[in-house]
């Protein structure tokens, strides 16, 4: 499995940001499909995922009622729409998938995408 990722950039507090996150290969072997993010010093944490198999989205404490994830099934992309953005939602965020079960830990993802930086200024 192959993971695109796309979309990040600098906004404002406040502002809207869309990531993609576009597999390839065997993704039919997916379970799940999510995000990651990484502050500077900080340890990667979970952020929101798709549970391919039951059609289940889950998030973090933190950007419950902002972010929301959705999938598009017929290009087998997962997205990201991240409205009221903070300073604190600043790091890099990765795109992950997994093929064994679903599970919020970073360190049971199979597959990664590269990294893209989402800066949000106050």
């Amino acid at each position: 499995v192959q993971l695109q990722a796309s979309g990040g950039g600098l906004v404002q507090a406040g502002d809207s940001l869309r990531l993609s996150c576009a597999a390839s290969g065997r993704t039919a072997s997916i379970y799940a499909q999510g995000w990651f993010r990484q502050a500077p010093g900080k340890e990667r944490e979970f952020v929101a995922a798709f549970n391919w198999k039951i059609g289940r989205t889950y998030y973090t404490d933190s950007v419950k009622g902002r972010f929301s994830i959705s999938r598009d099934n017929a290009k087998n992309t997962v997205y990201l729409q991240m409205n009221s953005l903070k300073p604190e939602d600043t790091a890099v965020y990765y795109c992950a998938a997994d093929s064994l079960a679903f599970t919020t830990h970073w360190d049971d993802y199979d597959y990664w995408g590269q990294g893209t930086q989402v800066t949000v200024s106050s």
